[in-house]
């Protein structure tokens, strides 16, 4: 029966509700009919009754000896044209005057109920006869002087429920061909239609798809939550629990009493989706996409996915802070090799002071740059960044600097090291980008990383190609771009990303052919109330 396909399930449930609503209605219906029967038949008994207790040959000969043999010949005349099943005559004395078995007539009537009619009442009566259950009518018999002579008594006995069955044989067998006929039909045509609507899966396909996509959805590594039109939480899944240490009980309670900084009911309300954006949720960094849900062009929903940024963060630095590190080698290497290769000439041509003089000096340069680094920089990532950028600028032919009062002591609360390393990196690289169209013959980038108890503050200048005003309200938008095929539109948008996140603020200064300038302020304390991700 499990196994029975939905279509066949469905229309053996719709017809035998129908069938079932038909046989109900069908006793209500007998029911009542019986009832109508027998209120008709009481007042057809009453009206013969009435008729036969006037007729002048029944008054005349009540009172006369043996007068059943003139009462009854006319009494059996009325009872065959009214069709009722008996009609007896008695007088006060209980004498039948009249009845359908010639041989009681004289004799004297037993019956109970007949007594009100004797006291000049009429009424009608259900009661077990010798042909049945009847419906009997009893009305007094007076003479002229409305003195009361006798009793009519006409019965008329009520079908049995087998005949009024049979009486309605027609009307029954044509509504159950109908019923049947569109039964069957309607419910092959509802079973169809749920079976299109469930994509013609069979329920215990659709149980086990529910089954999977529960497993799937809370076997995922990143966080998932949904929310109604109403603002509800809808779904939630384990790793958005644990991520936000939130209880699966929280599902059906608005999202703002839940979670105060997801967003989603800005997307809900605009509609907008938001792809790939750090927020602070709950006191942790998270990277999020949220979404809205549409059905029918309208939303319905918004559906949010967490990832922890702990994940992210280190692949980050391993895609960063040691590609950094990496390329610093490469470029150190080239460097050494050229220098090998001058020491290399000094010493052939005989000028071994002037060899050895060479060697002091870059490695006096290359051990102060590091040195000052390391002291002022808190992280070897920064350092690394900082001093494959230079190493870097050298093989470019651009003189990149670092302002010998800079110092990273302390990120700002709301940042961490990959943030930093993500600015300074798109900043430094927009700058080296910058000479490409350029023939300047002094070629420099300076940076300047200034730190103080209330303010952090990042800056890389160039003297390179600038940017024009107008360009400069557009280079923080996604996908845009002033370098053409080179350039992909991102690097610009994360640094931008970073700076609303750790509640920052950033200055362009920017002139065509002198060079541009970003300054990027961050405050060292976190206001009381403000989340990161707002």
């Amino acid at each position: 029966m499990n196994r029975m396909p939905i279509r066949w399930k469905i229309t053996i449930l719709s017809f035998g509700i129908v069938l079932f609503s038909i046989v109900i209605g069908g006793i209500i219906l007998i029911g009542n009919t019986i009832d109508n029967k027998e209120e008709e038949l009481g007042e057809r008994a009453m009206i013969t009754g009435r008729t036969v207790a006037n007729l002048p040959g029944v008054k005349n000969n009540l009172t006369k000896s043996k007068g059943w043999k003139q009462i009854n010949p006319i009494v059996e005349r009325i009872r065959t044209i009214n069709g009722s099943d008996y009609i007896v005559v008695l007088n006060m004395n209980r004498i039948r005057f009249s009845h359908p078995v010639e041989d009681k007539l004289g004799t004297i009537s037993s019956g109970k109920d007949e007594g009100p009619a004797f006291a000049e009442h009429s009424y009608t009566s259900k009661g077990e006869g010798e042909l049945g259950t009847a419906i009997r009518a009893f009305v007094p018999i007076m003479n002229e002087e409305q003195e009361q002579i006798g009793v009519v008594i006409v019965g008329n006995v009520i079908p049995t429920l087998q005949e009024v069955i049979m009486g309605m044989k027609n009307e029954i067998l044509l509504i159950l061909f109908l019923t049947s006929v569109f039964g069957v039909f309607g419910s092959w045509m509802l079973a169809n239609h749920l079976k299109g609507q469930t994509y013609h899966l069979e329920p215990h396909e659709i149980g086990q798809l529910l089954k999977e996509r529960n497993a799937t959805f809370h076997a995922m590594n990143d966080g998932v939550i949904s929310i109604d039109r109403e603002g509800r939480i809808a779904l939630l899944n384990e790793k958005a629990q644990n991520l936000l240490d939130i209880s699966a009980s929280q599902t059906g309670r608005p999202i703002q009493d839940v979670i105060e900084d997801s967003r989603l009911p800005a997307v809900l309300q605009n509609g907008q989706p938001i792809y790939n954006e750090e927020i602070r949720v709950k006191g942790k960094v998270v990277l999020s996409t949220r979404v809205p849900i549409f059905v029918n062009e309208e939303v319905i929903g918004a559906l949010a996915i967490f990832q922890d940024r702990t994940d992210v963060t280190q692949l980050a630095e391993e895609l960063t802070g040691v590609k950094a590190f990496v390329e610093a080698l490469r470029i150190q290497n080239h460097e050494h090799l050229n220098k090998l290769h001058t020491i290399s000439g000094l010493i052939q041509l005989d000028q071994k002071e002037k060899a050895l003089e060479f060697v002091f000096d870059i490695t006096e340069r290359q051990e102060e740059l590091t040195r000052f680094l390391v002291e002022r920089m808190n992280d070897y990532s920064i350092a690394g960044l900082l001093l494959s950028k230079v190493m870097r600028g050298q093989e470019l032919g651009i003189e990149v600097t670092i302002d010998e009062y800079s110092i990273l002591e302390d990120y700002p609360p709301l940042l961490d090291k990959h943030d930093i390393v993500l600015l300074l990196g798109n900043l430094i690289e927009n700058a080296f980008d910058a000479f490409d169209t350029t023939n300047h013959k002094d070629r420099f980038i300076h940076i300047s990383i200034i730190q103080s108890d209330l303010t952090c503050t990042f800056q890389v200048e160039d003297n390179g190609e600038g940017i024009e005003d107008e360009k400069v309200a557009n280079i923080f938008e996604k996908r845009y771009t002033t370098k053409g095929k080179k350039g992909s539109g991102v690097g610009l948008y994360l640094v931008n990303n970073v700076v609303h996140k750790g509640k920052g603020s950033i200055d362009v200064i920017s002139s065509p052919g002198k060079g541009s300038s970003f300054v990027l302020t961050f405050p060292m304390y976190e206001e009381e109330g403000v989340s990161g991700g707002e």
